[in-house]
């Protein structure tokens, strides 16, 4: 195993100490867009039973290796920087280049996600819900990013549920507040 994959691991450990073993950065699963929304879907789910805002995120190389899932924790850490996205982005850990991965997200990304999905390239994004939030998604789409928009009933359902029942906190979240 290669220092970064050891330094990504134990970052991804530190800052996602919950990973059920289909989580576990390395584990390779179907390249499948659904399979790989589950495992950010996993996270957000977490997440909201932690008291915490239910998104997740997670990175994938093109053949379905998971290299980083997490959550946002503005709520756990006091962090309002730690979105799902940049949570899996920093669980990761450093890659030789991001155009060749697919971040996937159980909602669509926020502007300042947008900007980290901008700035590396990512190859694909696989969006749960733009429902209740298009964030970036045209500027992305605009930019030649491939979005995937899967219109996940339970992610639809799980942020719809929780902007109703906690606006203040939404709105928090997402800079509004």
């Amino acid at each position: 195993m290669d220092a970064s994959f050891e330094s990504s691991t134990l970052l991804s450990q530190a800052f996602c100490e919950c990973y059920t073993p289909e989580m576990i950065p390395g584990t390779k699963i179907a390249p499948d867009p659904h399979a790989m929304l589950e495992v950010a879907i996993e996270q957000a789910r977490i997440g909201l039973a932690e008291g915490g805002v239910p998104v997740g995120g997670a990175i994938f190389k093109l053949d379905g290796t998971l290299l980083g899932a997490g959550r946002n924790r503005l709520v756990q850490n006091g962090d309002p920087s730690m979105h799902g996205e940049t949570d899996a982005f920093r669980a990761a850990g450093r890659q030789p280049r991001y155009t060749d991965l697919i971040l996937v997200t159980t909602l669509a990304p926020c502007r300042y996600c947008s900007g980290l999905i901008s700035q590396f390239r990512f190859r694909q994004v696989i969006v749960g819900d733009s429902v209740n939030a298009q964030g970036g998604m045209e500027r992305l789409k605009a930019e030649g990013i491939d979005i995937l928009d899967l219109a996940s009933p339970e992610c639809i359902e799980m942020i719809g549920a929780f902007q109703r029942e906690h606006p203040d906190l939404w709105n928090e979240c997402v800079g509004e507040g």
